[in-house]
């Protein structure tokens, strides 16, 4: 039996749902190495995978993964990981037991965001005015080098976490402030704002062959904070604008397994916000999936066995998507909230996951950590499925106290 060494830090749905259970239909043995053991045993608890072994390692420290690999007997045959904090460990635990893997480089040129606007810039592909702010640097010290309005951001963040517009100098050293409470010791950017509405590329390499799978209009939270509020799958990607995408993504060195891309588009123009090497997530993996009728998470976990992948992958589908997520919109205890629900009418699959449940108390945190819940909404008809997410909204009840 071949075995999969899996990192991972927090569960998430896409491993809980995605890639062990596309792991097991592969007949792949696997090894969950994690620094949060606890946290995965209870997500698995109930259905547990079968052939699964959870194993406490310091995944950020790929000298540990590697070491920890090494102690636990015969080689893997795999080593992957859907975390966009461990791209770059997987990459070098992949490379030095010779197995197929991500360039460890394009995996640290797109988590370092700061490294990802110098490769791009220095391949002539685009030139996005930045400043980098340095963990022990005052903000005063950059700032004649920031260009307003600007977006500033943790430097190696994810998920629109502590993502801010700042439209002036005098708010700049206030919002930098409050970053660096939460995060300490983390630098920081602050990046030029690239205005127009927000798509992302959704691509699948084996090395070899780069295939675009799709494409989702994402719409957002109002500025200043940038949370993605739905996303809707696009019939197919745009041209030229996803040809440009894949040529920053080519100069980057981004072309094995999958990768999700974010970018504008401006007077014409395709610009690149960030690159996030690894599959989509919040349930828009699932529903990409169960569109284009694709075995998705055993496809990207075939690459990482060295398999090539098939000539014609995705691209454009007759099923529509929409993804629509419920967010809280202030701090308290969630009071009132619907359970799960699998509904089909009118064409629409519909099906209605919580993410938070009745009792828990949060802060308003202006991230995708504000979500309560997560309709998913198939069909080939946009219409219909817009009408089916309205009427799901109307009858049911979300109260925050």
């Amino acid at each position: 039996m071949q075995r999969l060494h899996l990192l991972a830090l927090n569960p998430t749905d896409s491993v809980t749902e995605g890639f062990l259970p596309a792991a097991a239909r592969l007949g792949l043995a696997v090894t969950l190495l994690t620094d949060r053991p606890a946290a995965h045993r209870r997500a698995y608890r109930g259905d547990p995978p079968p052939a699964l072994e959870i194993v406490h390692c310091e995944v950020g420290d790929f000298r540990e993964v590697i070491g920890r690999i090494s102690a636990m007997g015969p080689p893997p045959d795999a080593v992957f990981s859907n975390s966009d904090h461990l791209q770059v460990q997987t990459a070098l635990a992949a490379d030095y037991f010779g197995l197929p893997g991500k360039d460890w480089r394009a995996a640290l040129r797109a988590k370092n965001k700061a490294q990802l606007r110098r490769a791009l810039a220095a391949a002539g592909q685009d030139a996005v005015r930045f400043a980098e702010l340095p963990p022990d640097h005052d903000p005063q010290d950059i700032l004649d080098t920031v260009p307003f309005p600007c977006v500033l951001k943790p430097r190696e963040g994810v998920a629109s976490e502590d993502v801010v517009l700042v439209e002036e100098p005098a708010r700049f050293a206030g919002h930098c402030a409050a970053i660096r409470e939460r995060r300490p010791g983390e630098a920081l950017v602050a990046e030029e704002y690239l205005d127009g509405p927000l798509f992302t590329l959704e691509t699948l390499g084996d090395g070899r062959t780069l295939h675009t799978l799709g494409s989702f209009r994402t719409r957002l939270s109002p500025p200043p904070y940038f949370t993605e509020r739905r996303l809707d799958l696009l019939p197919r990607p745009q041209h030229p604008h996803a040809d440009r995408i894949l040529e920053q993504l080519r100069a980057l060195g981004i072309g094995f397994g999958a990768c999700h891309t974010e970018y504008t588009v401006h007077r014409g123009r395709a610009r690149l916000i960030e690159v996030n090497y690894r599959a989509i997530g919040d349930h828009c993996d699932l529903t990409l999936a169960h569109a284009l009728r694709l075995p998705l998470f055993e496809l990207i976990l075939r690459t990482h066995l060295g398999e090539p992948l098939p000539g014609q992958l995705g691209a454009c589908s007759g099923g529509r998507v929409r993804i629509e997520y419920v967010c809280a919109e202030r701090g308290g205890t969630l009071r009132t909230a619907p359970g799960p629900s699998d509904i089909r009418s009118d064409g629409v699959r519909l099906v209605y996951r919580p993410l938070r449940q009745t009792g828990e108390r949060h802060p308003l945190y202006r991230t995708n950590r504000d979500y309560l819940g997560v309709i998913r909404a198939t069909g080939t008809d946009q219409d219909r499925i817009d009408r089916a997410v309205r009427r799901f909204l109307a009858s049911r009840r979300w109260e925050i106290e």
